[in-house]
């Protein structure tokens, strides 16, 4: 290396040995803020816990003057707190009417998870609008869910899910309903609401309309084993599996579609399943198992070329196995229990290199079988029984190894 190159070389890290030395200076001399570690302190003093159990409140320290060292709190650079972890803490009252907790405005992240509260969920949170972060899962609120959560409009992930999502004891959203409730979220991408107690919502699957268009940006929607009657759509993940008492049928999809994963799973949808599927080009994985489906699996399933995963058992379409030649990812296919006619071909599975699973037992499927279906290199289990197929089986030693 010449001392041309050195000398430049030089000019280059001399600037960024001072960034750096200057950021990690800034670092060291932020600090808690008086008035932050006092309102840390009153809502230490105002929480009902088990201080033999609890990992950080119970090392809260008023001699400690670096509050932002604290277990389970976070500073940002100039000494606010934006940050309380305070999940499983056995925290049991005196959230309810926490001033101070109230009144960390500058709070983006709350995790209030895994305590024993037995109230309803303080609206004083509504007040902490910068929360990007809220989960109240497992903490034992009951009761009505407060509208005032819905001025919490720059949340990314909202997790509701009670502790006992079976008892009489637990959270519901009547008024606002779910539509009303996160209607202005236009940030919201993980919404948890496992348990969550809809039922007074519409046992149908809600139309698109103004209010829901500006939900386009979540990306999950959890909840699975609740009553619950209404839900969104252009999301991402949407699993509604679980629900005995959710019944409705589904809509047509737009064009383009970001679904990439739909769970309806063990709940009274019904109806047949519309053409417009072909739509969702992103869909990797398509449950619809123990459900009350009837009519044809549409033809342009063929079209779905992310298809990973396909469960359509325990329904009651008819017709015939549509092909999936396109679907060369798809290693999971089940379409047992239903009354699927018609005869199997080579064309149903060739090309599908990645299949490991397929079940087609208890259908009506007739005629010979095709050797081709013994032949995909990939599979590891074939249920084939309770069907009307006829012929000879050849020989095929792979399965014998």
């Amino acid at each position: 290396m010449n001392m041309t190159t050195l000398y430049f070389l030089w000019l280059f890290l001399i600037p960024l040995f001072q960034i750096l030395s200057g950021y990690h200076i800034f670092l060291v001399s932020s600090q808690c803020l008086d008035d932050q570690k006092s309102l840390l302190l009153q809502l230490k003093g105002s929480l009902q816990y088990d201080s033999t159990l609890s990992n950080e409140l119970a090392k809260w320290n008023e001699k400690t003057s670096e509050c932002c060292n604290w277990d389970g709190v976070t500073c940002d650079l100039s000494g606010h707190v934006i940050a309380l972890e305070l999940d499983n803490q056995t925290i049991s009252s005196g959230i309810e009417n926490s001033s101070a907790l109230f009144s960390l405005q500058y709070l983006e992240r709350l995790n209030l998870a895994y305590n024993r509260f037995s109230v309803g969920i303080p609206v004083g949170i509504g007040n902490l609008t910068n929360l990007k972060y809220l989960n109240l899962s497992n903490a034992g609120f009951v009761g009505q869910i407060p509208m005032m959560l819905s001025r919490l409009t720059k949340l990314v992930t909202l997790d509701l899910s009670p502790l006992f999502p079976y008892s009489n004891q637990r959270l519901k959203l009547e008024n606002p309903n779910l539509r009303h409730f996160i209607e202005n979220s236009t940030e919201l991408r993980e919404l948890y609401l496992d348990g969550v107690d809809l039922s007074s919502l519409r046992t149908e699957w809600c139309p698109i309309d103004e209010s829901l268009s500006k939900l386009q940006i979540l990306s999950i929607i959890r909840l699975d084993q609740n009553n619950l009657s209404t839900t969104v759509q252009f999301l991402e993940i949407l699993d509604l599996s679980n629900n005995k008492l959710l019944s409705g049928s589904i809509p047509s999809f737009p064009r383009n579609g970001s679904l990439r994963m739909i769970s309806l799973s063990n709940t009274n949808f019904s109806g047949s399943l519309p053409e417009s599927i072909s739509n969702l080009q992103s869909l990797s994985r398509l449950e619809l198992f123990n459900c009350n489906f009837t009519g044809p699996v549409p033809s342009t399933m063929a079209n779905l070329i992310n298809l990973v995963h396909l469960d359509f058992s325990l329904n009651n379409f008819t017709g015939s196995i549509p092909y999936f030649q396109r679907s060369m990812k798809l290693a999971h296919l089940d379409l047992s229990c239903n009354g699927l006619a018609g005869l199997l071909s080579p064309a149903h599975f060739e090309g599908l290199s990645e299949l490991v699973y397929i079940n087609l037992g208890n259908n009506l499927l007739n005629g010979i079988l095709p050797e081709y279906i013994f032949e995909i290199p990939s599979l590891q289990m074939l249920l084939l029984n309770s069907n009307q197929f006829v012929g000879q089986v050849n020989d095929f030693n792979r399965f014998e190894q």
